[in-house]
């Protein structure tokens, strides 16, 4: 069964069930400052989560686009990925356990025909903090599951939260047996032996964990699932790895005919990370030295590397971004109706590395003359962490150079260097994490609200070509991307500061209304990446001042956001500027 079918099936099935699709969320996140990428299908959704109505309802289905980037060094492997899809079905106050559970074992029995033979699943074994869940697996044994295919464990790996803070609860998971032989006599879901796959999670959100370590009910019982699409198609089509299946397989093929050394971890690098980066670029993301744009640099540095390990013609990258594009469409069409930017950022950023490459050279050439004039015959690890960490100089070609001119590299000194950075760099991922999806709080809300009424002002001031280009709201400022080619002048700027402080002097109610898409187009509400909408959405007016499609949530009032100050107006990327600015009370 194909992944596109996967997904159909889901969504249709679900949608039978009293859900709505709702479309994906872009992959970068909008008004979002814990996360660099959306990194799971719950995540656009915390509002709702939390009690705040959703204008679709209380039963809401979807696949989501995710990016994770801890393991960007683990791809090559046969199972890691940085971009996947995951699919999810929620219900924010309506149906719990037993429903949710019934409906998992009908789909996957009734609708993939996995085998109950094959079918295991966990459950929470209880602690101080919430029962043993005894009721989830009766529900199990209920829908059709037998008693010894289900497993109780504890919070590592039944229990489900978003960084340290937010909307968490136990979870059931669903494995596939594969068949493997079981590793030992102990041999069960928890192991990591490959003979159980998890294949679906489904999450009973009814508590908030605190930044004490406190939990507190939340105010409804929520169900929040997921099922990784790309999992799902490779198990189900009895393959290997993910690279095996359709949305790989033309690529991976394209790559052992075009490459003139066999490498299969190159090849799987290779057609990860350019999927990935097409995805990214797809949903507005580009190249840089920071945050997002850093990993986006990243992954195209590591692919384009990987081309030349390959030895193939970097000039074929278009072919090998077109064909993509064509394996892909039906499932992402954003990726065609951005066709040519793709091309043209990863062509550009493709050169720009080169250049690197070439500049890491000089410099090992610099390295290498140095030691010689020392007689040493060794190029130390931290010399090849410091080309490989300042010049982006991949280590494996610091190794085949440092031969070539007869010497030897301690690449365990490297090895334990890299790990460090890993480290430093994973943790570091984390710590966006770690601000929790839920962060919504008066100052935050009041800073979200605030970036309504730059909008409007930027469109006064500078025109309506001068439309949000992304945001990140923090409890200490806002920061405000938008289209405009030239710097603002003083004046300008002053005047959007006067404009917005304006508004809230005149203390403007805020309002929302629910409405289809088309009414709100009609009504001359503004709205950014429409194709994420559902049919329904809400519209937040500002008084008469500002009519926008947003998710929420807003402050009641303009007067309680205090003085609007512009910190400081900058350029973002080309035709893109950014506003920093502060509430101040």
């Amino acid at each position: 069964m194909k992944a596109i079918e996967i997904r159909n099936k889901y969504l249709k099935f679900f949608e039978e069930h009293g859900h709505k699709v709702i479309p994906s969320s872009p992959l970068i996140p909008e008004n979002d400052p814990s996360v660099l990428f959306t990194t799971a299908g719950m995540q656009p959704l915390v509002p709702y989560l939390l009690g705040e109505k959703h204008p679709e309802g209380k039963r809401l289905t979807d696949y989501q686009k995710c990016l994770r980037t801890v393991d960007i060094d683990e791809v090559g492997d046969n199972r890691h990925l940085t971009f996947f899809e995951m699919m999810g079905n929620w219900s924010l106050g309506d149906y719990f356990k037993e429903e949710a559970i019934s409906m998992s074992f009908e789909f996957l029995t009734k609708h993939l025909n996995i085998s109950v033979d094959k079918l295991y699943v966990t459950c929470f074994a209880g602690d101080e903090d919430c029962a043993k869940d005894e009721l989830a697996a009766s529900c199990w044994e209920k829908a059709g599951l037998p008693k010894d295919h289900i497993y109780f464990f504890g919070k590592d790996n039944n229990w489900w939260i978003a960084g340290e803070e937010g909307p968490c609860g136990p979870d059931t998971e669903m494995f596939l047996d594969t068949g493997k032989e079981p590793c030992s006599e102990h041999c069960d879901p928890s192991c990591d032996c490959g003979k159980y796959v998890e294949i679906w999670n489904n999450v009973f959100m009814e508590f908030y964990k605190h930044k004490d370590g406190s939990y507190t009910k939340l105010s409804q019982q929520n169900v929040d699932t997921g099922l990784g699409l790309e999992r799902m198609a490779m198990l189900l089509q009895g393959k290997k790895t993910p690279y095996e299946i359709e949305i790989f397989a033309p690529i991976m093929e394209k790559l052992q005919q075009l490459a003139k050394i066999e490498d299969i971890q190159s090849r799987r690098i290779v057609a990860e990370h350019l999927r990935s980066s097409m995805m990214i670029i797809a949903d507005g993301g580009i190249p840089s030295n920071t945050d997002r744009g850093y990993i986006l640099r990243r992954l195209i540095r590591r692919m384009t590397r990987h081309l030349n390990k390959l030895q193939i013609d970097l000039n074929e990258l278009p072919n090998l971004i077109n064909l993509n594009i064509d394996v892909l469409k039906n499932m992402y069409p954003e990726l065609e109706q951005n066709r040519e930017k793709i091309a043209q950022i990863l062509v550009a950023e493709k050169d720009k590395f080169m250049k690197t490459l070439v500049n890491g050279e000089r410099e090992f050439e610099k390295v290498i003359h140095r030691l010689q004039n020392e007689n040493k015959t060794v190029v130390d690890g931290s010399i090849m962490f410091k080309l490989y960490e300042t010049y982006g100089f991949p280590p494996e070609i610091t190794s085949d150079l440092a031969k070539e001119q007869g010497f030897t590299v301690d690449s365990k000194e490297f090895d334990k260097l890299f790990k460090e950075h890993q480290e430093k760099s994973r943790l570091g991922s984390e710590q966006k994490f770690k601000g929790g999806l839920a962060e919504q709080n008066e100052i935050t809300i009041a800073y979200h609200t605030a970036t309504h009424l730059l909008h409007q002002a930027l469109h006064i001031v500078l025109g309506e070509h001068a439309t949000q280009n992304g945001s990140n709201i923090t409890t200490e400022r806002l920061r405000f991307d938008f289209n405009h080619p030239a710097k603002m002048t003083k004046e300008e700027i002053q005047k959007v500061e006067d404009i917005v402080n304006e508004q809230i002097k005149k203390d403007l109610p805020v309002t929302c209304e629910e409405m289809t898409l088309e009414e709100a187009k009609k009504s001359g509400a503004t709205g950014l990446f429409e194709n994420k909408y559902g049919d329904k959405v809400k519209v937040y007016s500002i008084g008469d001042f500002s009519k926008e499609i947003c998710g929420g949530p807003h402050v009641t009032h303009t007067g309680v956001l205090g003085t609007f100050k512009i910190k400081k107006e900058e350029s973002s990327s080309a035709g893109v500027r950014r506003i920093k600015a502060v509430l101040i009370k």
